[in-house]
């Protein structure tokens, strides 16, 4: 059976990259009909918090990615036969295993002094040699000593299931550290019997980790244990091609969230982040992502970030979702942004929404919308009422027909196909010297007093929402700021 595992370190917020990297896990499964495996990689307990694993629960859980094995919401409860899936709880299952990497003599305590360690480093850099420590059996025992995984040397290959064969010559990396003692073992050699442990096919882990496979290798030969299969995935890169780092933007998963991405969107986002892309279609159901997801069209080279593209699709997600629940998710920032809404104003602040819909790329975009209608009075500079070649008098004397026509619709007529109805007509009466119709003089300073901006909804649909009294009172101040 196809069993995949996600083992994040609870050492800091979760990473896109590693939420890029739990996707595909999941998709693996899925699409194999396999098992899903979250483990927690807690090991350093200096760094690792209570609250990084949470952030790591609730960022698989807002995408969607659901696991089969693992930590429950609360701690010491698991769902799964192979736990505890903490590494912090695992301690006599390690000692197993060290105990039998030292009784056969893969494994020798270490009690070189860092002092000797550099000494042999220094010395061996002279010599243009690979620095790398071979432990002897006679170093004498001290308080502070490690265990060192005996490197039998010689070549080592295993094929990569994105990356196809790849090889190291293991006489370079000496006998490297494995444990602290015999129940703590560092990194490589955890990953080993955990994944042994769990019953781990696959291991499906960022390039980063390529260095570590041959050390693992060594361990599951050394154990007599088969090793699972791996495939390493591209390194997520910022538009300039360096590693994503905070320098390019947000990295942690729930920035995003905060700054008003989706889940859908984030999900597809990243689940065509490092494929060689099918066809033209980038928007895809959760469904046909599994069908067409296989580890052949990952990528060797690096993935980038574009942001441009997650704010592009983030916006055509936000398209596709109903005003009512479009209402529930913006409701948050509106609160954040100091508006708040009864549930009598819920109409009125669906008319808003919906006018700004087709312009958001993020949720938090409809603060700057809704501040449009809430304001009780704009900022702005009176030049903006101008259109090309008018004069202040022209602008005002446009504002105040505008006015006179408006101010005889009733309250219950103030509406976009009405207001267009009566309006327009006006608009086309103007004539330039070119003798075109030139909208502009009537539409310019009409949607710039309704607003205060250079772009922004169209003059109808904004007096529409604002209603009669509030439209021809901004008409009133656009006037008073040409004076």
């Amino acid at each position: 059976m196809i069993r995949v595992r996600i083992a994040p370190s609870p050492t800091g917020q979760m990473h896109v990259g590693t939420a890029r990297t739990a996707l595909f896990n999941w998709l693996f499964a899925k699409k194999s009909n396999g098992v899903f495996v979250l483990r927690i990689e807690d090991t350093d307990r200096e760094r690792s918090k209570p609250e990084y694993e949470e952030s790591i629960l609730k960022g698989l859980n807002w995408l969607g990615l659901n696991w089969d094995e693992g930590p429950g919401e609360k701690s010491g409860i698991y769902k799964g036969n192979y736990g505890p899936y903490r590494q912090s709880e695992r301690g006599e299952i390690y000692g197993k295993y060290i105990k039998s990497l030292l009784d056969s003599g893969n494994a020798l305590w270490c009690y070189h002094t860092n002092a000797d360690l550099e000494s042999e480093k220094t010395e061996q850099i002279e010599k243009n040699e690979a620095p790398r420590h071979i432990c002897s059996r006679n170093s004498k025992p001290l308080d502070g000593g490690v265990i060192r995984f005996q490197n039998p040397g010689g070549k080592i290959m295993f094929s990569d299931l994105i990356r196809g064969d790849i090889g190291f010559d293991a006489n370079l990396m000496g006998d490297f550290v494995i444990a602290k003692d015999e129940q703590t073992p560092l990194y490589n050699l955890a990953a080993v019997i955990d994944d042994w442990e769990m019953k781990i096919s696959h291991v499906i882990r960022g390039e980063d980790h390529i260095s570590n496979t041959p050390k693992q290798i060594l361990m599951f030969d050394a154990l007599k244990i088969r090793p699972p299969e791996y495939a390493h995935l591209p390194m997520i890169l910022g538009t300039d091609r360096s590693k994503l780092s905070k320098r390019h933007g947000a990295t942690a998963l729930f920035e995003y969230k905060d700054m008003g991405y989706l889940p859908e969107a984030m999900f597809n986002f990243l689940a065509i982040l490092g494929l060689s892309p099918k066809g033209n279609t980038e928007i895809l159901l959760k469904e046909e992502i599994i069908k067409e997801f296989s580890l052949k069209d990952v990528q060797k080279s690096g993935a980038i970030f574009n942001i441009d593209k997650l704010n592009w699709m983030n916006g055509e997600y936000i398209r596709g979702v109903p005003i009512d629940k479009l209402r529930k998710l913006c409701l948050p920032f509106l609160i954040s942004c100091g508006y708040a809404f009864q549930n009598a104003e819920f109409e009125w602040l669906d008319k808003i929404i919906a006018l700004e819909q087709p312009r958001m790329k993020r949720l938090s975009d409809i603060c700057e919308g809704a501040a449009l209608f809430m304001r009780d009075k704009l900022e702005y500079d009176a030049e903006l009422l101008r259109w090309r070649d008018m004069g202040n008098e022209e602008v005002a004397e446009s504002l105040n027909s505008t006015s006179n026509l408006l101010a005889d619709i009733l309250e219950e007529n103030f509406t976009k196909e009405n207001l267009e109805k009566i309006v327009m007509p006006k608009a086309e009466a103007w004539v330039g010297t070119n003798g075109k119709i030139d909208r502009g003089r009537t539409l310019w300073p009409l949607r710039v007093a309704l607003s205060g901006l250079k772009n922004s909804p169209g003059p109808f649909e904004i007096m529409e929402i604002l209603g009669k009294e509030k439209s021809l009172r901004r008409l009133r101040e656009g006037m008073i700021m040409l004076e």
